[in-house]
């Protein structure tokens, strides 16, 4: 059974940081496509940033608004997955969720239907 699991959430004031964090189990983060997507009430899911794991070398892609401020890294030897967050603002509150991917490809994308699996989300709020 795979599960993922996020936790780091939580209030900060704007300019502030905050470093999610995603456990993965029952599956391995090697070759899939990791990504940290957020959902605002009201508002669609959007990605926040993807991975594309390998052995060799990670590769990140970020939502064009985010980069910058966000980092996506992986643990292989802990099987976890991160956004580090930073200079927040209010605008970036919202429900934060890790999710996986199994595929083939060598890319990932933002669109959240491709995705696999998903974890129960986190809470992010940024007070001005």
């Amino acid at each position: 059974q795979v599960q993922l699991v996020e936790s780091g959430g939580g209030s900060v004031p704007a300019g502030g940081s905050l470093r999610l964090s995603c456990a993965i189990s029952g599956y391995r983060t090697d070759s899939v496509c990791m990504g940290w997507f957020r959902q605002a009430p009201g508002k669609e899911r959007e990605g926040v940033a993807v991975m594309h794991t390998s052995r060799d070398r990670d590769n990140a892609v970020y939502d064009d608004a985010l980069k910058g401020r966000f980092t996506i890294s992986r643990d292989p030897a802990r099987n976890t997955v991160e956004l580090h967050m930073t200079d927040l603002a209010p605008e970036d509150s919202a429900m934060y969720y890790c999710a996986l991917q199994q595929t083939g490809r060598s890319w990932c994308t933002f669109t959240p239907s491709n995705f696999d699996y998903w974890g129960q989300g986190t809470q992010v709020t940024v007070s001005s």
